[in-house]
């Protein structure tokens, strides 16, 4: 890590999640990220971009807004609700693509986009 390209690079990512269980299937079913657990309050993703949720009695919705890409938007955002996430924006049009903004069942806010149709 200590190369000089690491420098001042956005390394990790942590979330609130109410329930880590639960926060995990509903990833491990959208997404298909895979966790390693540190006790009971805390597990950690890996992917392109790693990072982690710790347990949280609430989660506040304010912050940066994390957006994943998909190459099938409406099915991602079918397995989101299959999976007990909520829709907050549904799929609308922007310069450069499509994208939706959907909340995990913890409550924080993301957003999936794709390339335009």
């Amino acid at each position: 890590m200590s190369a000089p390209e690491n420098n001042h690079r956005i390394d990790y990512l942590e979330f609130a999640a109410t329930d880590i269980e639960k926060t995990k299937r509903f990833y491990s079913a959208v997404f298909g990220w895979k966790f390693e657990d540190y006790g009971p309050a805390y597990t950690s993703f890996h992917g392109r971009l790693a990072g982690g949720f710790y347990a949280a009695g609430n989660v506040q919705g304010s912050g940066p807004l994390v957006v994943i890409y998909s190459t099938g938007l409406a099915d991602t955002k079918n397995k989101v609700t299959a999976a007990g996430g909520r829709i907050v924006k549904d799929i609308f049009a922007f310069p450069g693509g499509r994208r939706f903004h959907f909340a995990d069942p913890s409550g924080n806010e993301l957003a999936v986009w794709s390339d335009p149709e």
